[in-house]
């Protein structure tokens, strides 16, 4: 029988990784709001949602970063 060690828990990289991960989602919102211009009234309704979700995760990810930048 083989015992699998975990990987070490290294996040001397983590607040570089949110910060990307933040820079994607601002992306994909303004994608989404580019979409919206050719969107119907339930898809336009969606966007805004999904954008709204979305929000909320980057100032997720952004309070996580400083955190991170605290320890």
């Amino acid at each position: 029988m083989t015992h699998n060690k975990p990987n070490p828990d290294n996040r001397a990289d983590n607040a570089e990784k949110l910060k990307e991960m933040v820079q994607n989602t601002i992306g994909n919102m303004e994608a989404a709001e580019e979409t919206m211009a050719f969107a119907d009234g339930k898809d336009k309704k969606a966007i805004e949602e999904k954008n709204k979700r979305r929000q909320d995760s980057i100032d997720a990810m952004r309070n996580e970063i400083k955190d991170e930048s605290r320890q």
